[in-house]
């Protein structure tokens, strides 16, 4: 038995979720993923899968195996990466997990660009739900979330997107546009699920400084709609069902193109940091870099929202807030020399200059 291929295997089975998932995904006939990995567990002298007829769960001893699997074959492959890091170009398949929206709304316009770059990268891509947190099983994460990122692994800032309110130019010619956030109630809102607003929602408006200059709370109620789905959200906004609050990122092209109009633009709700996330690595594979170099290229590495900047619609706060960084930035760069990691650098050495530490990412 080839041990090492049977905890691939293994690994691939439970991330799979089924035996049949992992054949496909290895492109291996599937008696020869079931007989590796009973031969594994005959080799062990345990059983490591409860098998029922509709699904596949990991015994205890499963359990502590597969976390040392991982770490076994993380291993080999940063063995691997130091012996050919130096004559090696990106090849092989890279596992991505990021949310739905990102993937739907950004990366999928540019993947073509990528594999123009990257031919031998195969890219294997999660989006099934929300993502707040690191999952090691994967080469990148691609994170959205609210509060400091906690953990110890590699994060590097993507983009900040601030989730505003918007419609359908006819919708509001019909209904009007509110000019204060009270208003809103006498309008048709497409909202998340109620439960996820029952604490209030604090709007706050800042003055030509930048400063804060007004705050109005309100508990969302008796909406047209709820719906946990982004792209639900926009496609009712597109077709003028109501008032909905969505990420920059999904209706940046929609703002530019006049498909849809922000509502109360000198009101803030509330934003979202951006991370792209890898577990800490001495030696990372060139695929893996790529990606992430590419990621950045693509959202511009800054704590700045992109996209309402593109459609010329950025908050007053946002605006000042772009500027000072903008200020600092040209002061550092005429006062410092550029850091450039050392050639043969290790992972950790290369990210130094540009990547934080989970536990002090802070999404601002």
């Amino acid at each position: 038995m080839d041990q090492v291929k049977a905890m691939r295997v293994f690994t691939r089975v439970i991330d799979e979720g089924s035996l049949a998932g992992a054949a496909r995904a290895l492109d291996l006939a599937p008696a020869v993923v079931t007989r590796l990995v009973a031969d594994l567990e005959e080799h062990l002298g345990v059983r490591l899968l409860n098998r029922t007829t509709r699904r596949l769960s990991l015994t205890d001893v499963g359990e502590s195996y597969l976390e040392r699997c991982r770490r076994i074959l993380s291993d080999i492959e940063e063995a691997e990466a130091l012996a050919t890091a130096a004559v090696t170009e990106p090849r092989g398949n890279l596992r991505v997990l990021m949310p739905p929206a990102i993937a739907v709304h950004q990366l999928a316009r540019h993947l073509a660009r990528f594999h123009a770059m990257y031919p031998l990268v195969s890219l294997e891509l999660v989006a099934s739900g929300p993502v707040d947190t690191l999952d090691d099983s994967f080469d990148i994460t691609v994170i959205s979330t609210r509060i400091p990122l906690q953990g110890e692994f590699i994060a590097k800032r993507l983009a900040r997107t601030e989730v505003i309110l918007c419609a359908a130019p006819d919708y509001l010619a019909r209904r009007g546009r509110p000019q204060h956030p009270s208003e809103l109630k006498l309008h048709d809102m497409v909202l998340p699920p109620i439960h996820e607003l029952s604490r209030g929602v604090t709007f706050e408006r800042c003055g030509a400084d930048g400063e804060p200059a007004e705050s109005f709370f309100t508990i969302p109620s008796r909406p047209v709609m709820t719906t946990s789905s982004v792209d639900t959200k926009y496609a009712c906004a597109l077709h003028g069902v109501g008032v909905a609050g969505l990420p920059s990122f999904v209706v940046g092209d929609a703002l530019m193109e006049g498909a849809l109009e922000r509502v109360l633009p000198e009101w803030r709700i509330y934003s979202y940091s951006l991370w792209a996330a890898m577990p800490t690595r001495k030696f990372v594979p060139a695929r893996t870099r790529a990606f992430l170099d590419f990621l950045i290229e693509v959202f511009g590495g800054e704590d700045d929202d992109p996209w309402l900047a593109a459609a010329g619609c950025p908050t007053i706060a946002a605006r000042k807030s772009a500027a000072t960084r903008a200020s600092a930035a040209r002061a550092n760069a005429s006062s410092e020399p550029s850091a450039v990691p050392a050639a043969g650098a290790t992972a950790a050495e290369a990210d130094a200059s540009t990547a934080v530490p989970a536990s002090a990412a802070s999404a601002g």
